[in-house]
């Protein structure tokens, strides 16, 4: 089981009963299974689904045009959703590609059944709400953390957040959110491991 279990690696689930969405998607949701590298969303498209993630885990992706390389923004893991959210729930165009990192099984609704959950169900509406206030919080956390952190730092504080994470991910995929290289990771990881 793939899954971040000390606090949650995605805090934008803190304090958030997501079990009437879990539940929706997996009574009414469609199972695909995916292979690695299978793609959910592709940038520049319209955004369409919103999937519980059974097994396996997802990853967010961003192209840099002027370096022409692909950097990981974040994951979904087991018992997580994953989607262009709010993007999804109106088909706007997709700002990232979301990617299979393994194989993995999801329940799926698109994104306008969703909508249509939250126009009709107040505890939904409600949800969505604290949902987009949870994923505002958690990405400007990110951001400020690469002010306030050097990579030391932000890699200490991801290890304390998500220990097994460097069991669960790549090292390039880790290097690539903490947005270093993975030789420097590599050499973080000696470092630290020489001072415990």
């Amino acid at each position: 089981m793939i899954m971040a279990t000390n606090k949650h690696f995605n805090s934008y689930k803190e304090g958030l009963d997501l079990e009437i969405l879990r539940d929706y998607c997996m009574e009414y949701g469609e199972r695909r299974v995916m292979e690695r590298g299978e793609m959910l969303e592709e940038v520049g498209e319209p955004a369409k689904w919103v999937a519980f993630v059974e097994r396996g885990c997802f990853k967010y992706i961003v192209h840099n045009d002027e370096e022409g390389k692909d950097y990981c923004t974040g994951f979904a893991f087991e018992g997580e959703f994953v989607s262009d959210f709010p993007y999804c729930l109106d088909g706007d165009i997709s700002e990232v590609c979301i990617e299979a990192d393994m194989p993995c099984e999801v329940r799926v609704i698109s994104g306008q059944e969703l909508q249509t959950l939250i126009d009709n169900d107040p505890k939904m509406a409600n949800m969505d709400l604290k949902i987009l206030k949870n994923l505002f919080k958690m990405v400007y956390a990110r951001d400020l953390d690469h002010y306030r952190y050097t990579a030391r730092g932000r890699y200490r504080q991801l290890l304390n957040r998500c220990p097994q994470i460097v069991q669960m991910l790549s090292l390039k995929d880790i290097a690539s959110f903490l947005n270093i290289t993975p030789t420097y990771l590599s050499k973080l990881r000696k470092e630290m491991t020489f001072e415990q």
